[in-house]
């Protein structure tokens, strides 16, 4: 759900930002200072979420009971980010695990750990 709402927002601010420019002016070609800023906003999202997305990534890894260290994978060239893919597809371990209890299962809402 994180990454469909990262999409979306990221679509969103692409459209808005992007679009403005070849509205105000139909005879450009995306070379104005307006679509500098988009880009620049669009930057700026995505520099902004880097580090949750990347936490998000870890625990989806440690749901697996697989070291957070899998995020490295995202650089092997052509195939890392695949490999990726897939084990974030993947489903985590059931039951607990040495990262801490299955949080799908409903005997552990609401605990704490620690």
């Amino acid at each position: 759900m994180f990454v469909l709402l990262l999409l979306i927002v990221g679509v969103v601010l692409a459209l808005v930002t992007g679009g403005f420019s070849s509205v105000m002016d139909p005879t450009s070609m995306g070379g104005d200072a307006t679509m500098g800023a988009g880009s620049m906003i669009l930057g700026l999202f995505y520099l902004a979420i880097f580090i949750p997305a990347l936490a998000v990534q870890v625990r989806r890894f440690h749901d697996q009971d697989k070291s957070g260290w899998f995020v490295l994978l995202n650089f092997i060239p052509l195939v890392g980010g695949l490999i990726v893919f897939i084990f974030m597809c993947l489903d985590g371990t059931r039951g607990d695990n040495r990262f801490g209890p299955d949080p799908k299962m409903a005997d552990h809402i609401g605990e704490t750990f620690s």
